[in-house]
């Protein structure tokens, strides 16, 4: 299974985000181990290296986390394409839309995420981390 991971499940493992942590470490592991593919747009890394920077107060930290991403994770393009196509998705949330995007231009599977109602309409399957947790163990 091929998988786009929005920020907020990114930013729950690296930053250790309770209640959140657990099922986004497990969905980490299930990438590190070969049993999914991972997949973050491109402009998800900007987000997660400002995001985990302000929240440690460390530029090391952010790095880091950056470095982990870019080892563990595909990277999605954004570009005119993409861009143009989320505006037509129809979606309420641009950033959402772009996600979405990403992941229809990569032939990816789902988008695991924690905000399932943010993608309401989206013509690609989202789950939650919690969701795609159980498809994996079942």
């Amino acid at each position: 299974m091929r998988v786009l991971f929005d920020t907020n499940v990114l930013l729950d493992a690296l930053l250790t985000r309770e209640p959140f942590a657990a099922d986004a470490a497990f969905l980490f592991l299930a990438v590190e181990s070969g049993q999914i593919e991972g997949f973050i747009s491109a402009t998800t890394i900007t987000d997660v290296h400002y995001l985990v920077g302000r929240q440690t107060k460390s530029a090391e930290i952010a790095i880091t986390a950056v470095t982990r991403l870019l080892t563990l994770m595909e990277i999605c393009a954004v570009d005119r394409g993409v861009l143009e196509q989320s505006l037509l998705l129809g979606l309420t949330d641009f950033e959402d839309a772009v996600q979405v995007s990403c992941a229809i231009q990569t032939g990816l599977d789902a988008i695991v995420t924690r905000d399932v109602a943010g993608f309401t309409g989206a013509p690609i399957s989202v789950l939650s981390p919690g969701e795609l947790k159980n498809r994996l163990i079942s």
